[in-house]
């Protein structure tokens, strides 16, 4: 278990220059980049305490928890123009805002960290208020709305990603930040150990990401009616999030294949670590993830995003090939002939996957989140002593 050190952690006891706020939440792709850069802040000055303000559902919090992290849930919801869901948006924003002002005063913080996701509205808009300086790490090729509302108050602005819809909206790409826990680390045999895989097969990894993915679900399920010769010497590893794993490890095992269909796993850098091959969604943490470990992956965006700006994650990987791209048709029927037969292409071409496994390793591992942290520290180190105050 990989746990943040001592100063991050919940019930901490208050360290001299107050803390560091970490502002973003609603799923593992705002909350894995967090962990990373608060692990470097402790390292780098541990006097500084890391809190997260994080969205209300579950999914913050278990991984919060599981890494000790000292954390704030903060009300919050997205926006829209219809008339109901407009007042629930104005009222949890004005609860939020309430609730982020008491945090920053409470935790005598001397910057916020906004990540992403709907909470970093209202608690930009309580630094601002306060004067607590905001550094925005947007994480997407496309920055969503909550992040170009948060750029007009925001000191500074990095971006994970090139942002070529909009090419001048931070001052520098930095690359993704990667929490320790998602690197792979040791050799592949114990990396499946670990995970009680076998030793003598090669090993797909399948995730949805934090939620999980139904349309993969079911794809998987269709190849392993269609398709059972290309899994022969092949084990899965299957991370199916929210979804019912009966019928996932139902359809594995009707089919005979190897699998452990698991909910979620803290430690990515071991599925990652046993992975020769995955199918994955999208999002820029899942993409950062797969390509610094070197791990030949078949890309499926989200597609009910309306501009699928997902495309963007992985649109580069996929020009340079050492990723494969294919939109989520949603139908498994339709996902057999793009997605699936992408996918049962590298799990029977040896050499290609290789290939693409020896380009991924060559590529120069990115320090995002050392870098982003130096960032917060020299703006928490400037803020005037008395910022944050309700």
């Amino acid at each position: 278990m990989s746990k943040l050190p001592e100063s991050t952690h919940r019930d901490a006891s208050a360290v001299g220059e107050g803390s560091i706020v970490l502002a973003g939440g609603g799923t593992g792709g705002h909350i894995s980049p967090g962990i990373a850069i608060a692990e470097e802040i402790a390292q780098l000055a541990p006097e500084y305490r890391c809190v997260f303000a994080c969205s209300t559902r579950a999914v913050d919090a278990r991984m919060l928890e599981h890494v000790g992290a000292d954390f704030v849930p903060i009300a919050a919801e997205g926006l829209s123009l219809k008339p109901a869901r407009l007042y629930r948006f104005a009222r949890a924003f004005l609860e939020g805002r309430a609730q982020s002002r008491t945090l920053l005063a409470g935790r005598g913080a001397r910057a916020v960290v906004a990540l992403g996701g709907y909470v970093t509205g209202p608690m930009a808009s309580a630094a601002r208020a306060m004067k607590v300086p905001i550094l925005l790490v947007n994480l997407d090729a496309t920055p969503g709305k909550a992040n170009r509302m948060v750029a007009r108050g925001a000191a500074r602005i990095l971006t994970a990603l090139p942002t070529p819809t909009m090419p001048n909206f931070a001052e520098r790409v930095v690359g993704m930040p990667i929490r320790r826990a998602a690197i792979g680390a040791g050799s592949v045999g114990e990396a499946r150990a670990r995970l009680g895989l076998e030793p003598g097969f090669h090993t797909l990894l399948v995730t949805g990401a934090s939620q999980g993915a139904a349309s993969l679900n079911e794809l998987m399920a269709l190849l392993l009616r269609e398709q059972r010769p290309a899994f022969s010497g092949w084990q899965v590893l299957h991370l199916v999030g929210n979804a019912d794993r009966a019928p996932v490890e139902s359809a594995y095992r009707a089919a005979g294949v190897r699998a452990s269909v698991v909910p979620f796993i803290h430690e990515m850098g071991l599925a990652w670590r046993a992975a020769d091959l995955a199918l994955s969604r999208a999002g820029a943490n899942s993409v950062a993830e797969a390509i610094h470990n070197a791990v030949p992956t078949v890309f499926a965006p989200y597609p009910y995003h309306a501009d699928l700006h997902q495309r963007w994650n992985a649109e580069p990987y996929a020009k340079e090939g050492v990723a494969v791209l294919a939109d989520d048709l949603i139908d498994a029927t339709k996902n057999r002939a793009t997605l699936g037969a992408e996918l049962v292409s590298l799990m029977t071409d040896d050499g290609r996957r290789e290939a693409m496994r020896a380009a991924l390793e060559l590529r120069p591992r990115e320090h995002a989140a050392r870098e982003i942290a130096r960032i917060a520290i020299e703006m928490a180190q400037r803020a005037p002593r008395k910022a944050a105050r309700a």
